[in-house]
């Protein structure tokens, strides 16, 4: 599972080698600092593994975190929340980029005020480049 907050992105797995708990894996030590403070876990670095920064948790500590994530949440956009409480510039550029790339998944004839796609048009059309463009800016 893909997670992203305004405090990072963490990626949640269980696997058999983990005895039962999940593995929170992040990219940037910082993704992972609050949960693991919450929880009392370590942060591991591991530097070849697919993620450099991993702790632990049981399925109701992060069933919880979520909740209380979920809970929390007071803003109308998660982008502008985002650039406001992380200030890592690339957290904030990739978080950008990973909305336009999901642009990819959405179905046709969703957007009526774009250009209408066709089937096998991959990404967002030049019109919403310009929108994603704008969007970044303000």
């Amino acid at each position: 599972m893909w997670i992203f907050t305004e405090t990072g992105f963490v990626s949640a797995v269980k696997k058999p080698q983990d005895n039962g708990l999940v593995s929170l894996r992040a990219r940037n030590h910082a993704s992972l600092e609050a949960i693991a403070a919450k929880y009392s876990t370590e942060i591991i670095n591991t530097p070849h593994g697919d993620y450099p920064w991993r702790t632990f948790i049981t399925n109701e500590q992060l069933a919880q975190w979520l909740s209380e994530t979920a809970l929390n949440l007071d803003y109308s956009n998660f982008k502008s929340r985002a650039h406001k409480t992380n200030k890592s510039s690339k957290f904030i550029s990739a978080l950008h980029d990973v909305w336009a790339v999901m642009t990819h998944t959405e179905d046709l004839g969703a957007r009526a005020r774009f250009t209408q796609r066709t089937q096998g048009d991959v990404g967002p059309t030049d019109a919403e480049l310009a929108w994603i463009e704008r969007e970044r800016e303000g």
